[in-house]
């Protein structure tokens, strides 16, 4: 009876290893803000590192894909992995992903390599394994996507997606060559659109962003970031506004860490979907991004893909006309007097934008202690950049 019972609780645990850990909603499914002004609707997940002895990390992948195949709207324009698909590349890790995010409902897979994805294994094999998985993926979803080499471009709905890879099995940083560099440079220049986003995809972050080197964990300056080229990249990034940096690697949950502006650069650091995350506000595994371009606007709307539900807390909302609002003091001391922060808006480029081209609107009463809303609305040749908040405060 001991054997019977021992026998069964061992089968109960294969499963809880090897079954999704939870089922994706099906009240709050995937769909866009505004169905008819979205230009672009893609998901965006970093580091599934799929693993054959890590059994707890496919099931949140498994669950993950599932949200997606639950969309109620049209297909997805996207799926963005930001590297790390697998732990070791083996064939049974490639196949295993495959398995799970095939068919899915998804009109094009853009594809990352990470560290994990080609260190162990002789680089021509790693990137063997990784362009037949991409392609494949890519022929079964009806895109006409092919790749040849780890890093490439591909243009959907006029919106250009630029990806970077190793040029060599690196253990844990990229090494991007010289002729990449170039490459990359040509790329944006050639795709280049005012008030219009480019994305780039790469699996390392650019050194000192997002926390690092805190986040990775060392007092060495680059740990953590794409390698020595970080700031050659950053300077390339640099040239084009509006491009968005979209980067996995470092395990960092929801937070302070996720979003930085650098420059021009919208630097957007994606969390984990099936390794442990942490130093966020949220690090639950099965994290990622819808992101949603419209004109003059991209949001990133923070999704638990395990779970099926938004995190609108978490979001990011980029405007492609604005650099920034800034009122001229965001904390009073209570006087008993009205209070009124002056507005000042740079655009994209940071030059200072004109007061005909907007108006502000501020709350009512602004002489109690508490907080107050400053609404700037766009018109004009501005009018595209829509609405933003600002708030200030009143202290006792």
């Amino acid at each position: 009876m001991k054997k019977l019972l021992s026998v069964f609780l061992s089968l109960i645990m294969l499963g809880v290893c090897i079954a999704p850990v939870s089922a994706s909603a099906k009240t709050d499914v995937i769909k866009p803000l505004d169905e008819k002004a979205v230009r672009l609707h893609f998901a965006a997940w970093g580091d599934p590192q799929v693993s054959n002895y890590l059994t707890e990390r496919r099931p949140y992948l498994q669950t993950s894909a599932a949200d997606i195949r639950n969309n109620k709207t049209k297909k997805l324009d996207a799926l963005v992995i930001a590297g790390d698909i697998t732990e070791n590349s083996i064939p049974d890790e490639w196949n295993w992903v495959y398995e799970d995010i095939n068919g899915i409902g998804v009109k094009n897979y853009i594809n990352a390599t990470g560290n994990h994805d080609i260190r162990i294994h002789d680089y021509n094999t790693a990137k063997a394994s990784f362009v037949n998985f991409t392609n494949k993926l890519n022929k079964n979803a009806g895109s006409k996507l092919r790749i040849k080499k780890l890093n490439y471009s591909y243009t959907i709905k006029g919106y250009k997606f630029i990806v970077l890879g190793s040029d060599s099995a690196s253990f844990e940083e990229a090494e991007l060559s010289t002729k990449q560099l170039k490459w990359l440079n040509k790329e944006l220049k050639d795709g280049y659109k005012k008030n219009h986003p480019t994305f780039v995809i790469a699996h390392q972050p650019l050194k000192n962003t997002h926390g690092l080197p805190d986040t990775w964990g060392s007092p060495i300056n680059s740990a953590g970031s794409i390698g020595n080229q970080s700031d050659k990249v950053k300077k390339i990034l640099n040239k084009y506004p509006d491009t968005v940096f979209i980067t996995g690697h470092l395990h960092t949950g929801f937070g302070k860490y996720t979003y930085g502006k650098i420059g021009n650069i919208h630097s957007v650091n994606l969390p984990s979907l099936g390794v442990d995350n942490e130093d966020g506000e949220n690090n639950d595994h099965g994290i990622g991004y819808l992101v949603e371009v419209y004109d003059g606007k991209v949001i990133f709307r923070a999704r638990n893909f395990d779970k099926g539900v938004y995190l609108p807390k978490y979001d990011i909302d980029i405007n492609m006309y604005i650099n920034s609002v800034k009122l001229s003091k965001k904390s009073y001391k209570y006087d008993g007097k009205v209070k009124k922060p002056t507005v000042s808006v740079k655009d994209v480029y940071g030059k200072k934008i004109n007061k005909k081209y907007y108006t502000v609107k501020y709350s009512k009463g602004r002489k109690k202690p508490g907080t107050y809303k400053v609404k700037i609305k766009f018109k004009g040749k501005y009018k595209k950049a829509g609405t933003i908040t600002k708030t200030f405060r009143i202290k006792k």
